[in-house]
């Protein structure tokens, strides 16, 4: 199993944390996230990783990783990023993870396990979080919402209602090379602007729209995504306190 991370973006949501250094670099507990990421992928089964690059791209500097360039970086959104590494997408499964997330190898295995062309991890218990991240948590909360089976309905809208949401999207995921065909078959459907502009929500989206089934995992906690300082304060504060385990 290979792995990729998503690194290409600017973060500029992190103020001065990143003005200097790409998102993933960051520090928390005195460990660059992308550290983090690489350690637990790896515990999780990835045997390879790979690191798709943009804005100062030259400073992610780590031995015995493959690396994917996205050069129109502070132009695109994710999903070029992850085209980016499309090479690797079409020969075999990938687990796909943002750079400013950090999580336990469980969640991993279980992605690398988990039967299905294209398959999402997301967390239960966001709510848990969510309310110390945020005054309002459905202010930043979006839809996500799956059959008895598991497989996914619906994810990525904005909604005022807490029943749309049964979890929330970690920005972790895996795909086969029959997923990523489908999604090279999305890309080429729209004009450059759309397809530069396109998020990972708004692809699963039309892939759901498209009839092609998207199943899930859910974990239960023990994760986080850092958007900005305070959530980088938030984090090591819930460290100290014993609210949050990290793997490594």
């Amino acid at each position: 199993m290979r792995a990729v991370i998503l690194a290409a973006g600017r973060g500029s949501r992190m103020g001065a944390l990143a003005q200097d250094r790409p998102k993933c670099l960051v520090e928390l507990a005195e460990k660059p996230l992308i550290r983090r990421q690489i350690a637990v992928l790896r515990a999780g089964g990835a045997s390879s990783i790979g690191i798709v690059r943009g804005y100062l791209g030259h400073l992610i500097d780590i031995k015995d990783v493959t690396y994917f360039e996205n050069l129109r970086w502070a132009e695109t959104n994710m999903v070029m990023s992850l085209a980016a590494a499309a090479a690797w997408l079409q020969s075999g499964p990938v687990v796909i993870s943002y750079a400013d997330i950090f999580y336990r190898s469980d969640i991993v295995r279980d992605l690398v396990a988990a039967s299905g062309d294209l398959v999402v991890a997301f967390d239960r218990r966001w709510r848990s979080l969510w309310s110390r991240r945020f005054v309002d948590p459905l202010s930043d909360a979006e839809t996500f919402r799956t059959d008895e089976s598991g497989n996914l309905l619906d994810i990525g809208k904005r909604t005022t209602q807490i029943d749309d949401i049964e979890g929330q999207y970690m920005g972790l995921l895996k795909f086969t090379p029959k997923a990523w065909s489908a999604v090279e078959a999305v890309i080429a459907g729209v004009d450059a602007k759309t397809r530069g502009a396109m998020d990972m929500t708004t692809l699963l989206r039309a892939l759901l729209d498209l009839g092609f089934p998207v199943s899930t995992v859910g974990t239960s906690g023990q994760w986080g995504e850092i958007d900005s300082e305070a959530d980088l304060e938030l984090y090591e504060k819930m460290i100290k306190a014993g609210d949050l385990s990290l793997e490594n």
